[in-house]
């Protein structure tokens, strides 16, 4: 069932995305925002920072027009980093019209982030930007799924979460290969919350590996991050079943384990004794977890909802603590029943 489809995001996820979906026959257009970048990707055909070694099909158009990259599709999918998400459905709404983004038969969300300040999950702030694209029309792709082995063709499984099923599964059926395999959910806010916290608990297991600490550690922080994020996300209206599944502890087990993970890596700079300033300035793609961080501390707080991971991972980004005194005042706190 090949589909025309726009990309919007140019990083290492979109064009893994892009170079799967060119093999299942679909037509690919991959929209790059800077000019520079895209000219690289036309001329180089790879990426060679962010994904280094993949070779970009010729039949996949790239472009820095929007409006040209959404024209006439069937699918968009949007791999924008979740805090610059808001600011680019904008330029689309300028430059290709409503008339256009409402004739697009699905919104395909795959970044993975809550928006700070407004703390708004991206489905909800793709609806603010595009009102005519209702919740029947979004379908949020998520799951354990590292671009550098999607785009080699590791087998790989994730979910296609919306309150449309018979368009989760239009899009299980379109996109599943031979090594991506999708189910369908219809838990859209506990899937979204799911991609955004694991990629906290992430930063904390980085900083435990940075420490030098060990499987116990780790174990630990897996555990009872997800009794956070179950937490938080069951407050909101998430389904408990949710977070046992891929989008729950598939994804959080893989962010805090791989050495692909972005959110690990940066928190084992930060463990090593880097300061967020410095542990940035050596990531060459964005670790969404790094600004996600104030969005569910904010939500924790808002909901009051008890999350001390979530809190020392807060105090250790942005307030100055050390990662040790974090660890710490976790291990001191009351003693009492699991």
């Amino acid at each position: 069932m090949s589909k025309n489809i726009a990309i919007l995001g140019a990083g290492s996820w979109g064009i893994a995305l892009a170079v799967m979906l060119e093999k299942r026959g679909c037509g690919v257009r991959m929209w790059e925002f800077n000019e520079k970048d895209a000219a690289m990707l036309r001329q180089r055909r790879e990426h060679p920072l962010k994904l280094p070694g993949v070779a970009i099909p010729p039949a996949v158009a790239i472009t820095t027009s929007i409006a040209e990259a959404v024209e006439g599709v069937d699918y968009v999918i949007c791999v924008i980093p979740a805090q610059v998400t808001r600011g680019a459905l904008k330029t689309l709404a300028a430059s290709a019209g409503r008339g256009a983004c409402a004739q697009v038969r699905a919104w395909i969300i795959a970044s993975k982030g809550i928006e700070c300040g407004t703390l708004k999950f991206l489905s909800q702030v793709l609806q603010d930007e595009l009102p005519e694209v209702d919740g029947e029309r979004i379908v949020i792709l998520s799951g354990p799924s590292h671009a550098e082995e999607v785009s080699r063709g590791i087998p790989t499984t994730v979910v296609a979460a919306s309150e449309n099923n018979e368009l989760a599964v239009e899009i299980q059926n379109c996109f599943s290969t031979d090594f991506f395999r999708i189910y369908t959910n219809n838990d859209v806010i506990g899937v979204q919350l799911c991609a955004s916290v694991k990629n906290v608990i992430a930063i904390a297991a980085g900083i435990s590996d940075g420490l030098g600490f060990g499987d116990n550690t780790k174990g630990t922080l897996l555990t009872r991050g997800m009794v956070e994020m179950a937490r938080l996300g069951i407050c909101m209206g998430a389904r408990q079943s949710t977070f046992y599944g891929l989008a729950g502890f598939g994804d959080l087990i893989t962010t805090c384990i791989s050495r692909h993970s972005r959110n690990r890596n940066i928190g084992e700079l930060i463990g090593s004794g880097l300061s967020l300033e410095q542990a940035l300035a050596r990531m060459v793609m964005v670790a969404e977890g790094v600004e996600t961080t104030k969005s569910v501390y904010a939500l924790a707080q808002r909901q009051n909802i008890e999350m001390p991971i979530t809190v020392e991972v807060y105090k250790t980004l942005f307030e100055g603590k050390s990662p040790k005194a974090a660890v710490r005042d976790l291990m001191l706190r009351q003693l009492r029943p699991e």
